[in-house]
């Protein structure tokens, strides 16, 4: 790959997605057709020869797209709106992922007769949803306030996560060692891997990004969530995870922060352009011949996709208690594949060196079939669900309507507060264990490195060094048993038996309470001293300088540990509930307001605003309008002071009507929006 020619494809491959994009947007479809397109007209495979100098050059820049794809779309992963309708996307995604990608694996072992690990990628190349089409389409459509919108989204985004994982596994599945204990491995690293990036990741990545954040440097902020993304990339590279699951991880990290949003516009650009390369690059890999040879197969796959995945998907919408037309629309609009199948296509490719497969061809054919029918079927949802709830019979539709207040009914309760509190503490001790192995595993990974360049000193000790300091990490995680293990055996005690005036009942649940905390922290301590076998020194002197160091520091600063231990939880429990909480700054401003009085407006960088305070604008007396809070950087400061000074950016919330709206917009300069 040569300097000259990966700039001069770059250039020719930017220009031509350039004029694409401005033609498909023109036609109103979507770009991503139009970038495969001009793939495919570039191709040697279309004219004899390429347009391109080195095609190879393009497909290793193409990788970073999906780097870019996956991780903008874990920016936009919600965790409080997900929360929401969970109950009805979630049991969704997993029925039409299990079920499509047995299809996928049946029609290509049984009818295509292909191998194992080729059937597996077409059966998760089948599974997975579009989630950028189904949002563009419905965005550009006005439908983003229907009901059946939200929960297509949502499913869609299960499904991307639930198939990031099966991608993961099959990635290491085609290496060739298929045997259950691999998988096995596999499977248990996946988990660890999982776990701990989003565990350490929360309590670390959103306090930095909300330290950057505040500095107002866009160029810093940005630099930090990438450096965080690519790193936690190549760990998921050098442990024979997919790309993709880096990528998207981190992106659910900085989807934690005040600042996600911030953060979204500043990789929007960033995800075009290498998502540009990373269609174009699939278009490349094209064949026509090669697709108009399995047209037939190509067809044939396309309708198992429409019908398997918009029956799942309706079945899964009426098992959750939606409404047949809810459902209905359901079935519709996730009845396609999109990108995601050309990342699984390119996923097979690369891993596999399997140049003579049919398989890419026709998931390709597959995929740009059912993304052009996907706005039509989208569109004609509606009449149709119409139609089918007027067809229903009255005595199904009243079944339906008890079944949906069952569903409802079962959702509306919580359970008691015993039952919540031991989830709680059965979580906290999975994810304690989980994180302490891989402590462990990372500790066993870099006593392998040859630490010799760095320091011979460190070589010749480092399994010293490495015990030492995994141990500490160990010993902040183990603090907070003890408070886990009190709550635990409390809430036992409280289920078990009901704590009432009699000495008899009290005693029992001493008893219950003081067993099941010796217990978890004695099984906690076992689990602990277990993991240390692999990475202790071999030496007797090394252990015992170890661990006698490790019992002085656990002794006299135990304190330490146990505070460090707790703020950790804190920050993860914060991290998850960011989008709860400004949520609830939200409903506080517009409670009990009037319809058409609130109204937000955020400040352009030519804005005559920008680095003047509310006295020097006088915005009350020259508009009538009153500022009851600013947001800035996903932040919400009410109640701001006089010498508050604007900044390129805030998002200012206002009660006025509409004619003092325009004497506001006004007053702050047409480029505010």
């Amino acid at each position: 790959m040569s300097e000259s020619a990966l700039i001069q494809d770059l250039a020719m491959m930017m220009a031509i997605a350039g004029l694409v994009s401005v033609l498909f947007a023109k036609l109103k479809w979507p770009k991503v057709i139009g970038y495969i397109l001009a793939g495919i007209l570039m191709s040697r495979h279309t004219w004899g020869g390429s347009f391109l100098v080195d095609e190879n050059s393009v497909q290793t820049i193409g990788q970073l797209g999906i780097v870019f794809l996956m991780f903008t779309l874990g920016l936009g992963f919600s965790t409080s709106d997900m929360k929401k309708i969970k109950d009805v996307t979630l049991p969704t995604a997993v029925f039409d992922t299990i079920v499509m990608t047995y299809l996928g694996y049946t029609v290509g072992t049984k009818f295509l007769h292909w191998g194992p690990v080729e059937s597996l990628f077409l059966g998760a190349a089948i599974c997975d949803s579009s989630t950028t089409l189904l949002a563009k389409v419905i965005d550009e459509m006005k439908w983003s306030s229907r009901k059946f919108s939200k929960y297509v989204v949502g499913t869609s985004v299960c499904e991307d996560v639930i198939c990031i994982g099966i991608v993961a596994l099959i990635t290491g599945f085609a290496g060739g060692n298929a045997s259950f204990s691999a998988v096995s491995k596999s499977l248990g690293g996946l988990f660890v891997f999982f776990l701990s990036t989003i565990f350490f990741g929360l309590v670390l990545v959103p306090r930095l990004l909300e330290s950057v954040g505040r500095r107002q440097d866009d160029e810093a902020l940005l630099l930090t969530l990438l450096g965080c993304c690519f790193f936690v990339t190549w760990i998921a590279f050098k442990l024979n995870f997919s790309l993709a699951l880096g990528a998207f991880l981190v992106g659910i990290l900085g989807a934690s922060s005040d600042v996600r949003r911030r953060l979204y516009a500043l990789a929007d650009p960033l995800r075009s352009m290498f998502a540009a390369v990373f269609f174009v690059s699939i278009g490349l890999l094209v064949n026509p011949a090669a697709c108009w040879d399995n047209i037939a197969l190509i067809l044939s796959l396309s309708l198992l996709v429409v019908l398997g995945k918009g029956l799942n998907c309706f079945i899964g919408g009426m098992i959750s208690g939606q409404t047949l037309k809810t459902s209905v629309q359901m079935g519709f609009s996730l009845a396609q594949i999109g990108e995601f199948a050309y990342m699984v296509a390119l996923l097979y490719l690369s891993t596999t060196k399997d140049s003579h497969s049919q398989m890419y061809q026709i998931v390709v054919g597959v995929s740009l079939l059912t993304t052009i029918l996907n706005p039509i079927m989208i569109r004609i949802s509606d009449p149709i669900g119409d139609f089918v709830e007027r067809k229903c019979p009255s005595s199904i539709a009243k079944w339906l309507a008890n079944y949906r207040g069952l569903i409802e009914k079962f959702h509306g309760s919580s359970g008691s507060e015993a039952a919540a509190k031991i989830k709680k503490a059965l979580v906290e001790l999975v994810v304690i264990a989980v994180i302490e192995l891989a402590v462990v595993i990372i500790a066993s990974m870099l006593n392998r490195y040859d630490w010799s360049g760095f320091s011979e000193f460190f070589e010749n000790h480092d399994k010293v060094f490495l015990c030492l300091g995994a141990n500490v990490i160990m010993i902040v995680m183990f603090a907070p048993v003890f408070r886990i293990a009190r709550t635990l055996g409390e809430a036992l005690g409280d289920m078990l038996v009901d704590r009432g005036a009699s000495k008899w009942q009290q005693a029992v649940h001493n008893v219950v309470n003081h067993i099941v905390a010796i217990l978890t922290i004695g099984g906690l301590f076992v689990w602990m001293v277990m993991l240390n076998v692999p990475i202790q020194p071999a030496e007797t002197w090394a252990k015992l300088a170890v661990y006698s160091v490790l019992a002085v520091a656990a002794v006299v600063g135990w304190r330490f540990f146990a505070k460090a231990g707790h703020r950790a939880f804190v920050r993860f429990s914060e991290a998850t509930k960011v989008g709860e909480s400004e949520e609830k700054d939200v409903k506080h401003i517009l409670f009990s307001v009037p319809e058409n009085t609130v109204h937000k407006l955020t400040l352009g960088e030519l804005s005559p605003a920008i680095g003047s305070n509310v006295v020097s604008l006088n915005i009350r007396a020259k508009t009538g309008a009153n500022v009851v809070s600013v947001i800035r950087s996903g932040v919400v400061t009410r109640n701001i002071g006089a010498e508050w000074e604007f900044m390129i950016g805030d998002t200012l919330v206002v009660m006025c009507d509409q004619h003092q709206f325009a004497a506001l917009k006004d007053l702050l300069g047409h480029t505010a929006v």
